[in-house]
């Protein structure tokens, strides 16, 4: 089972070859390879997989997702509430 979880792009880094970027999980930074969704841009939600984002969403479906997650057991409530802030 794969298991992608959303985050906000809040710093984009390199070049269209290796576009990477710095995601926001609710007050946790991760560096991401951003080249799989080369429209995203600093502000943007992506769905982020094994450290890729590998496709972008609005703040609604981020929020939908996290939901979902926390419905299904994976994530828990305080951890999914954190990331909504940011959503």
């Amino acid at each position: 089972m794969c298991l992608g979880i959303p985050g906000q792009i809040v710093e984009i880094a390199g070049d269209e070859l290796m576009r990477m970027g710095k995601v926001d999980f609710g007050g946790i930074a991760r560096e991401v390879c951003l080249a799989y969704v080369p429209e995203a841009q600093v502000g943007d939600y992506v769905i982020v997989h094994a450290g890729f984002a590998i496709s972008r969403l609005d703040a609604v479906e981020a929020r939908e997702t996290l939901n979902l997650l926390v419905e299904s057991g994976i994530l828990g409530e305080q951890q999914a509430m954190q990331i909504i802030a940011h959503a």
